[in-house]
């Protein structure tokens, strides 16, 4: 890696630690870290919700998914403008009103304690897994750039993105995932423009390669068949939506930044914003690993087998060989600024969780002071357990496939206890806890019955959050009704 190329990337990613840890006040309070004291403009906390959607998951998992396959994880993205709006029209309204930092204080009022700390569980798990594979993204071209220890690059961008989230709290994750979101975008922008016209019969040549493949169209949106097994046009969109609506009405990350903007109306806007911005976005991700595929189809000898095997390799390696002294710095920059804007986000949002879901509701004697030690302490803690799960991972071989089966197990139905809260009638804490124990016992199969064999239909673990959800609802609702009618 040139010295220019160093300089650039080195020159961000100090700079960014530097900018985040600039919102540092010694007289921060709970408040200030936790909601940065409702001030932000609109555009920012959209672009932050989009910069946190992104994530190295994105940036390094989606091209490695085209250039192996085809387009069908795209079909994750066209759900997306579904949750954004049933976002915008009622669930930012609802926490707004609700005055809670917590997007699970309203689930302890509906149904009970279990019910808040179910969800938080549910969610802290999810934000760990996602933090692992979004820092073993990270390790990755580092270590093909310049040989570094993947277990070294790991720890060291942990750490990084723990001081500034811990010391500039909320206001300074928003603001720096703002300013990353604008460097991703412009970076994978130059890098698909490079990849096009480094064809040798120019940028229609990619196009032509891709739609001939022997391997079938690259830009496939995948089966649309009616099979629950694979992943299909229809399990990848019906996976989305649930997921999508989970992300949007129950996910601290984006809760905690209906609260940080200024007025309901930058709110409602930032939720549109940052949704709607990752769909095109997404499709450059594609377009790139589609045009990779071209790319290395025409020069066959220049991509070793080893490399061809990781998907998720294909395009660092790229960056490495092809692209020219500076832009190849800006890519990794770029890389970093997706990974880390995600990192910050849930080391910040789980720590919060922490906070007001475990730590106040049981404490004695909380005080303003103890409440940011907790704070600052929880973001230590979830930032070290982040980095022990991304070492466990750097066996695995799709991260995008990984973090979508973890993220689908882990969720544990969160949905649908959400559903049954907000539902008109009134449902009971029993019938609740009900519909919730039948859930799990559905993600249970369904996740234990493909990885250890058991007999019986085997459906794609994609279907766990979905099958999850629409369990809990149902039998909640019945549950409710049974015990109306008999009494």
């Amino acid at each position: 890696m040139n010295t220019i190329d160093l300089v650039i990337f080195f020159a961000f990613t100090i700079g960014v630690v530097l900018f985040g840890c600039s919102f540092y006040r010694r007289d921060h309070t709970s408040t200030d870290l936790t909601h940065a004291g409702r001030s932000l403009p609109g555009w920012v906390v959209g672009m932050s919700i989009f910069a946190t959607y992104v994530s190295s998951i994105s940036y390094i998992g989606y091209p490695g998914k085209a250039f192996s396959s085809n387009w069908n994880a795209f079909v994750f993205s066209l759900s997306i403008p579904f949750a954004s709006y049933f976002a915008a029209r009622y669930f930012v309204p609802f926490y707004r009103r609700g005055g809670s930092v917590s997007a699970y204080t309203f689930l302890e009022h509906k149904f009970g304690r279990w019910a808040r700390l179910y969800a938080s569980a549910c969610y802290l798990l999810t934000q760990i897994a996602r933090m692992g594979s979004i820092l073993y993204l990270l390790a990755v071209p580092m270590h093909i750039l310049m040989g570094w220890n993947m277990h070294t690059v790991i720890i060291a961008t942990s750490l990084a993105i723990i001081i500034y989230s811990m010391l500039g709290g909320l206001k300074a994750v928003i603001w720096a995932d703002a300013i990353q979101g604008l460097i991703l975008i412009g970076g994978a922008l130059l890098c698909l423009v490079i990849l096009l016209f480094s064809m040798p019969e120019g940028p229609s040549q990619a196009f032509e390669l891709a739609i001939h493949s022997p391997e079938g169209n690259k830009f496939s949106l995948g089966e649309f068949s009616a099979s629950l097994t694979s992943s299909t046009f229809w399990v990848c969109l019906i996976y989305g939506i649930f997921i999508n609506l989970q992300n949007y009405g129950i996910d601290q990350n984006y809760v905690q930044r209906y609260h940080a903007a200024k007025s309901d109306r930058d709110a409602r806007f930032s939720a549109l914003f940052g949704g709607y911005l990752f769909i095109p976005v997404s499709a450059l991700f594609f377009l790139i690993g589609t045009a990779l595929y071209s790319y290395y189809t025409v020069h066959a000898g220049e991509l070793p087998e080893a490399i061809a095997a990781k998907p998720d390799y294909v395009f660092p390696f790229f960056i490495v060989n092809v692209l020219p002294v500076g832009l190849r710095g800006l890519l990794i920059a770029s890389i970093f600024a997706a990974g880390m804007s995600t990192v910050s986000t849930s080391v910040s949002s789980a720590a919060t969780i922490i906070l007001t879901d475990y730590y106040k509701p049981f404490a004695r004697h909380s005080t303003e002071r103890r409440d940011v030690t907790i704070l600052r302490l929880s973001s230590c803690v979830v930032g070290i357990i982040g980095i022990i799960v991304a070492i466990a991972m750097l066996s695995v071989e799709s991260i995008i496939d990984a973090w979508w089966t973890l993220s689908s197990i882990f969720s544990g139905g969160m949905l649908g206890l959400f559903l049954l809260g907000i539902m008109p009638r009134n449902i009971g804490r029993g019938a609740a806890l009900t519909g919730c124990m039948a859930g799990i016992a559905v993600i249970a199969w369904i996740s234990l019955s493909g990885m250890f064999n058991l007999p019986g239909i085997h459906l794609h673990e994609y279907l766990a959050i979905v099958l999850g959800t629409t369990t809990i609802f149902i039998i909640g609702f019945l549950g409710a009704w049974l015990m109306k009618t008999g009494k």
